[in-house]
């Protein structure tokens, strides 16, 4: 039987090589948080955290410990908006995009 990549591997490979990739994977995470999908918005953006910058180098730039950021993105995860909006503001900028929120009338 072969042996297949570790799906981490295989995203975190991608991201390094296609931005397009990178900058989907943090888009659609934001989308589902934004429409609800608390839980897979967040096991998109730790997939996308660990892929780019990781949690060390976040936890870094945010002042929030790694275990903490894991846990945030984890799946019992429950973030406070405060530090959830702080990582998001630090992933926008390590990836150089900026995402905008905007509201559809029904």
């Amino acid at each position: 039987m072969a042996l297949t990549k570790d799906f981490r591997d295989t995203i975190r490979d991608r991201a390094q090589r296609d931005a397009g990739f990178r900058q989907g994977l943090l888009r659609e995470g934001l989308e589902l948080i934004c429409n609800g999908d608390f839980a897979t918005g967040r096991a998109i953006l730790r997939n996308y955290i660990n892929a780019t910058v990781g949690f060390p180098e976040l936890a870094r730039m945010t002042n929030i410990s790694s275990p903490s950021l894991q846990r945030m993105f984890g799946p019992r995860g429950n973030p406070r908006a405060e530090n959830l909006f702080g990582v998001l503001v630090q992933l926008q900028q390590q990836e150089g995009v900026n995402v905008e929120l905007r509201v559809r009338s029904h």
